[in-house]
Formats: C-alpha cells, sequence, structure tokens
C-alpha cells in the first residue's frame, strides 16, 4: 500500500510538473518589449537586436529603457547593456 501511495504521488508530481513547464507566454495587448523582459528578470533569454545580432543571458535588471543581461551566452565571464529600443524579439525558452 505504501509502494502504491507513493508510486500515485509521484506520477501526480510529474504531471504537474510536465504541465506547468509547458506555459507559454502570456502575451497581453498592452506589452511591450520592455514589459516581457520585465516579466522574465532573472530568466535566461536570447535577444534579437533590429541590426540581426543576437545576445543572449540572464535578465538581471531593467531601468528605464535599458535590460542588463548577465552571464551572456557563449560569454559566461561578461555582461551586458542593452537598448530595448533596439531589441526586435526576445525568445524565451520554454522545458519540455
Amino acid at each position: 500500500m505504501k509502494r502504491f501511495s507513493l508510486l500515485a504521488a509521484l506520477i501526480v508530481a510529474l504531471v504537474y510538473s510536465n504541465l506547468s513547464a509547458q506555459t507559454k507566454i502570456d502575451l497581453q495587448p498592452s506589452d511591450s518589449i520592455l514589459s516581457i523582459l520585465q516579466r522574465n528578470t532573472g530568466q535566461t533569454v536570447e535577444l534579437r537586436l533590429k541590426s540581426g545580432e543576437k545576445i543572449g543571458g540572464k535578465v538581471e535588471k531593467i531601468v528605464d529603457k535599458l535590460v542588463y543581461l548577465s552571464q551572456l551566452t557563449g560569454a559566461e565571464y561578461y555582461d551586458a547593456v542593452v537598448d530595448t529600443a533596439d531589441v526586435s524579439a526576445v525568445v524565451i525558452r520554454r522545458n519540455k
């Protein structure tokens, strides 16, 4: 009986974690690049810039129209500050 309870609890936990990991971006009519970045503070994102470049890292802080990224993808010992006016897209990785 204990094994069955443990197995049932494990299955429920796995199903719940799988469903919560697959949530999509909750896009609102009033959203902007800035508001999307603010909601993803602490998460790793990739910014697609209007120049065609890509820069990825952990969103640490947003001030006025600037976003501070740490732990840059491919350059983990570097940080960057990006003007949000130069960002054309925010790529956020969902878990499987």
